[in-house]
């Protein structure tokens, strides 16, 4: 049964989410073979609408049915402990911008998925030759995406919460992972002085580095990653990026 039917330029018609999975892999029509390059970019397709009436006409059980495995299938895909996506790459850090430069189909998918589903998430994790990916990693969340003529795109993300996996999978060619979110230990006395005197120490030695930098070196700091924050009064206040906050132009997420 055809699912949010879309229409090509050619003249064929697709299940919108089967056709995105094919163009993953190749731009053109799994039928004709004909280019669809000009969809990719945009990310608009033509919705059939005759095609949509008809099938609600003519088959309301059978939609309503595929209406409910679409439901269930996006339920399961937002479940941010259970088989959440993991990007496995370099190292992310909570409050910090991550840029990445997606053009695998499996993380096409992946990110495609992260947007339908509204959690915009999915967890970053550094490669491991035994395991397949770290057991610890960093979730990100997608602050927007540039997508390209070819398929390819540029993801503006930035970390959030520290997490350990706790069982590693697999889903439709991206690594997925159960995870617990994790937390520093917090320290009370003598602990606490050598915590706040380390603390101090590295942001005046970071300060300093920074400061000593070429211009240009400066500026593309601040480009990439906005303005040095300012040094936390108690390192040990959890942080997080509040999701509904917009970073101003050229700066980043404060830590609430």
């Amino acid at each position: 049964l055809f699912y949010e039917p879309v229409t090509t330029t050619c003249g064929h018609t697709f299940c919108m989410k089967c056709l995105e999975r094919c163009l993953d892999h190749n731009a053109k029509c799994p039928l004709c073979k004909d280019s669809l390059f000009q969809g990719f970019q945009s990310r608009k397709y033509s919705k059939n609408i005759i095609m949509e009436e008809l099938i609600a006409k003519f088959l309301p059980e059978e939609l309503r049915e595929r209406k409910r495995l679409h439901e269930e299938e996006m339920e399961e895909l937002s479940n941010l402990t259970k088989n959440v996506p993991i990007f496995v790459c370099t190292m992310a850090y909570p409050t910090v911008p991550c840029p990445l430069h997606i053009f695998e189909p499996c993380y096409r998918l992946m990110i495609r998925r992260c947007i339908e589903t509204g959690t915009k998430q999915f967890g970053m994790c550094l490669g491991d030759p035994v395991r397949g990916f770290a057991e610890y990693g960093c979730m990100l969340e997608i602050r927007n995406v540039q997508f390209f003529a070819d398929g390819r795109s540029v993801v503006d993300s930035i970390g959030k919460r520290r997490f350990k996996v706790l069982n590693q999978g697999q889903r439709d060619g991206y690594n997925t992972a159960d995870i617990e979110y994790i937390e520093d230990q917090k320290v009370e006395g003598e602990d606490r002085a050598e915590l706040m005197g380390l603390h101090n120490c590295v942001y005046e030695q970071a300060s300093s580095w920074f400061h000593s930098l070429k211009t240009s070196l400066k500026n593309r700091i601040l480009n990439h990653f906005g303005p040095m924050p300012e040094k936390d009064e108690d390192p040990q206040v959890y942080k997080y990026i509040c999701s509904e906050q917009v970073a101003p132009p050229g700066g980043t997420f404060q830590a609430l």
